[in-house]
C-alpha cells in the first residue's frame, strides 16, 4: 500500500483508495493504449466537470474533444514537437477553452438579474472572469476524468493562435490548454517530481 494512504481518514473524507486515484497515486500520462474513449463517457465526464464550482456560476469553460483522426491531423501542426506523439498516441485530446461571451449564458445561469449586464460594462472584467474559471474547470475536467478511470496528460506546449485558427475560428471562444484522455499504455510512470512543503508554499494568516 502506498504510505500516503496508510494516514488516518477524517470524518467525511474520501477513503484512501479513491483519495489515491485522484491524488496519491496519479501521474501525468504520455502514453496511451489503442482502447477509443466512447462519446458516451465523453458526455458524463463533462456532466462530472459542469458541476464544479465557479464564480457566480458563470461556466466560461468550453472543452473540444478532438477524438477523430482528421481533427488530430489538423491540430498537430499546432504542437509543440516534443508533444506530438504524446496527441499521436491519445484517443482524444480535448481543447480545453474560454468562451469570452460567456456572460450572455448569465441570465440562465445566475439567479439575480443585471449579472450580464455588468460583465458587458466592464470588459476587463469579463475577461479576467472568463481566462480564470475556464483553468479552473479544466482541472475539474481532468479530476473527473481520472474518477471514471481515464488517465490524463495536461499540456500547454502548443500555439494557441493556431489552434484557435483551426478550432475556434469564429473567434468567440479562445484556448487555454491541451488536456490529452485515454486508457494508460501499462508502463511505469515517471517518478512524482518534488512537491514544495507546506512551509515553503502556504501561510496561515
Amino acid at each position: 500500500m502506498h504510505a500516503d494512504t496508510q494516514r488516518p481518514t477524517a470524518a467525511g473524507a474520501l477513503d484512501a483508495e479513491i483519495a489515491a486515484r485522484l491524488f496519491t497515486q496519479a501521474r501525468t500520462h504520455a502514453r496511451f493504449d489503442a482502447r477509443p474513449v466512447p462519446e458516451p463517457l465523453l458526455r458524463r465526464l463533462y456532466e462530472l466537470a459542469s458541476l464544479g464550482p465557479t464564480s457566480m456560476n458563470c461556466q466560461s469553460a468550453r472543452f473540444v474533444f478532438v477524438a477523430s483522426a482528421a481533427a488530430r491531423e489538423r491540430l498537430l501542426p499546432h504542437v509543440s514537437e516534443g508533444n506530438r506523439a504524446k496527441v499521436l498516441s491519445a484517443p482524444v485530446t480535448v481543447i480545453v477553452a474560454r468562451d469570452t461571451c460567456f456572460h450572455e449564458w448569465m441570465p440562465t445561469l445566475w439567479h439575480a438579474p443585471g449579472a450580464r449586464e455588468d460583465f458587458e460594462r466592464r470588459p476587463a472584467h469579463a475577461r479576467a472572469t472568463a481566462m480564470r474559471n475556464a483553468t479552473l474547470a479544466g482541472g475539474y475536467l481532468l479530476m473527473a476524468a481520472r474518477s471514471l478511470g481515464l488517465a490524463c496528460g495536461p499540456m500547454s506546449g502548443f500555439d494557441a493562435q493556431g489552434v484557435d485558427r483551426s478550432f475556434l475560428a469564429e473567434g468567440r471562444w479562445e484556448s487555454d490548454f491541451l488536456l490529452n484522455l485515454g486508457y494508460a499504455a501499462g508502463e511505469t510512470a515517471h517518478p512524482r517530481g518534488p512537491r514544495l512543503g507546506f512551509e515553503q508554499a502556504c501561510v496561515v494568516a
